[in-house]
């Protein structure tokens, strides 16, 4: 009996009684070519998987994008669902349905969630490296093993092994992944700044009154010169209590000899030049032992803000 709830062929409608022009009313959301759903029926990723997965043979999995949706995983907007099939064969691209193929792929590589056959994370983040450019791709390692999704050292080995499309350039960001790290914009103000050829800043260490300090987490920072690097994303202050506590939570960093500078989201995607400059400027203040003369202008590929181009 057909289920409406769930994508089903135009052959099993047919099958079932309905019409093409019952297909084409209103009652039904076309997902793919002869593939559709209950209009009634929310398009998760989940589902929209599983649609995909109906025009290709048994053993099939999602991959890639699709399979990133599915672990919720931090990634842009990326339109085409993605599927992976063992047999050569198999394969074929359906209009908004990319097709893979991994003839020695392994049971290891696929899950199961919300019971749609998908990529292991650390699969995802190999596949991803074909669809995503650098700084992306290591917010997606460091979201993944902050989440406990996959251990760092697997994340690392399963790269190592890896082969083929996006094979290096996972390997390449497996290597700047760390553990701790709280959001994607942290991620990438991290990148920024190692992708300049700065010190690289330890990651929300907890630091106590050995220290000087209470006990406090900052987002990035460089202890030996005491020099604190943290990201706001909040664009307006919501309450006079939270912007009291943030002053003073900042003048005892002062009295206590560290530095703070704070970073916002135009410090990254506008004006990421005026950041690396700032934080150059501090390092190189303060003493810091392996600050280079000037910043390396690697960082301008990925970041290409105003100051990349020029202003």
């Amino acid at each position: 009996m057909l289920d409406p709830t769930r994508p089903f062929t135009r052959a099993a409608a047919l099958a079932a009684g309905l019409t093409d022009r019952q297909l084409g009313s209103p009652r039904h959301v076309r997902l793919h070519a002869s593939i559709y759903v209950d209009a009634t029926v929310a398009l998760t990723p989940a589902l929209r998987a599983e649609a995909a997965l109906l025009s290709y043979a048994q053993g099939s999995w999602a991959s890639h994008a699709t399979a990133a949706r599915m672990w919720r995983l931090p990634i842009p907007a990326l339109p085409e669902e993605h599927v992976t099939v063992v047999r050569r064969q198999d394969r074929r691209n359906r209009v908004g349905i990319v097709c893979h193929c991994a003839p020695d792929a392994t049971s290891d590589l696929v899950r199961l969630v919300e019971g749609v056959p998908v990529s292991s994370p650390e699969q995802v983040f190999v596949e991803l490296a074909t669809q995503l450019p650098l700084v992306e791709l290591v917010v997606v390692g460091d979201h993944m093993v902050r989440r406990g999704m996959v251990r760092l050292d697997r994340l690392r080995a399963h790269c190592a092994l890896a082969r083929g499309s996006g094979s290096a350039q996972a390997r390449t960001a497996a290597a700047y992944v760390r553990e701790r790290v709280d959001s994607p914009m942290e991620s990438r103000l991290r990148m920024l700044i190692v992708l300049a050829g700065l010190p690289e800043p330890l990651v929300n260490i907890t630091y106590g009154d050995d220290e000087g300090l209470a006990f406090r987490r900052y987002d990035l920072s460089w202890p030996e010169v005491r020099l604190i690097v943290e990201y706001d994303g909040r664009h307006h202050v919501e309450r006079i209590e939270q912007w009291e506590s943030d002053l003073a939570r900042r003048e005892e960093i002062d009295d206590d000899g560290w530095r703070i500078l704070v970073v916002i989201a135009k410090g990254v995607y506008a004006r990421p030049d005026v950041t690396v400059a700032k934080i150059h400027r501090l390092l190189v203040r303060r003493g810091h032992p392996r600050v280079p003369t000037q910043p390396d202008q690697a960082w301008q590929r990925h970041f290409p803000g105003s100051g990349s181009l020029g202003a």
